[in-house]
């Protein structure tokens, strides 16, 4: 753990300041890339980490192994940034913490990022890591922040519609469940998102097709998903469209476990092991995705 801990406002603060300026228009994806990964250099990781760089179905990823790993059960965790941005490097810290108290191995998958290469490629990235995980003959569960909770609901729907066996769970945090945006709350201040960060990579990744339930899957028939562990924040703009997916997977029979959490704003998890507010919160979902 991080011998000196960042306090939650000065947090927000670094935020609001340093990494939303940069997540906007004025760059190129290419560019916020760089940046960034340069930002998230030095994660705080779990005492004891392992980290390697393996290939899961042909695409690349990172291993995470912690001193509670059971190699029995793996965590497949799919990283967010608008399909535009993110990698293992800028979410490792999120995805060790996560699978330490899930009691996983992490794999962090490196999938295809927009404008590049647009939907369906991160699916087919999430569902080729999938299978391979699945062909070891491990427990698996799905997790993805933002864009990411997005791809594993896909993964999900993509699984149900091809006859394979789901994730034992899903955690999802934040999921972006609507490129169309139209329930985006703008009424919240929120220190990272900004409505023409997302309609960047919404276009992006899925064109004009946003109607599409394995690019929207708030506009999806949610039945028959695996158990979802959901976490929200009160400062996001995603807020709203979350608890609506949460209310619609529950009317569709779906176990839901949902938190609010007040507070934090979009993926404060990404500051687990630095900040004691986020690592927590990562805690009580790891915990709920052991079952």
């Amino acid at each position: 753990m991080a011998l000196v801990q960042v306090p939650l406002p000065l947090a927000r603060l670094l935020v609001r300041r340093v990494v939303k300026p940069v997540l906007g228009t004025r760059l190129s994806p290419q560019r916020q890339r760089q940046a960034i990964d340069a930002l998230m250099r030095f994660p705080i990781l779990p005492k004891g980490t392992r980290v390697d760089v393996v290939d899961l179905g042909g695409v690349p990823a990172e291993r995470v192994v912690t001193a509670a790993s059971n190699p029995g059960r793996a965590l497949l965790y799919l990283h967010g940034g608008a399909y535009l941005v993110g990698s293992p490097r800028t979410h490792r810290a999120a995805a060790a913490h996560l699978g330490h108290a899930a009691g996983t191995v992490g794999y962090v998958l490196d999938y295809r990022l927009a404008p590049e290469h647009p939907y369906p490629a991160a699916v087919e990235d999430a569902l080729a890591a999938y299978r391979a995980l699945l062909a070891t003959g491990v427990d698996v569960v799905v997790a993805g922040d933002s864009a990411g909770g997005g791809l594993a609901l896909a993964l999900a729907l993509r699984l149900r519609a091809e006859g394979l066996a789901q994730s034992s769970a899903i955690g999802l945090v934040s999921p972006w469940v609507d490129l169309g945006l139209d329930g985006l709350d703008e009424t919240v201040d929120d220190p990272l998102l900004s409505r023409g960060w997302l309609e960047l990579g919404a276009s992006s990744y899925a064109g004009g097709d946003v109607a599409n339930p394995e690019v929207s899957p708030l506009r999806a028939d949610l039945a028959g998903l695996p158990r979802l562990v959901v976490q929200a924040a009160s400062e996001e703009m995603f807020r709203t469209d979350v608890e609506r997916f949460v209310a619609a997977a529950r009317a569709a029979g779906v176990e839901v476990a949902y938190e609010r959490l007040e507070g934090h704003w979009h993926v404060t998890h990404l500051f687990a092991g630095m900040v004691r507010e986020a690592t927590e919160v990562v805690q009580r979902l790891g915990r709920g995705l052991r079952g």
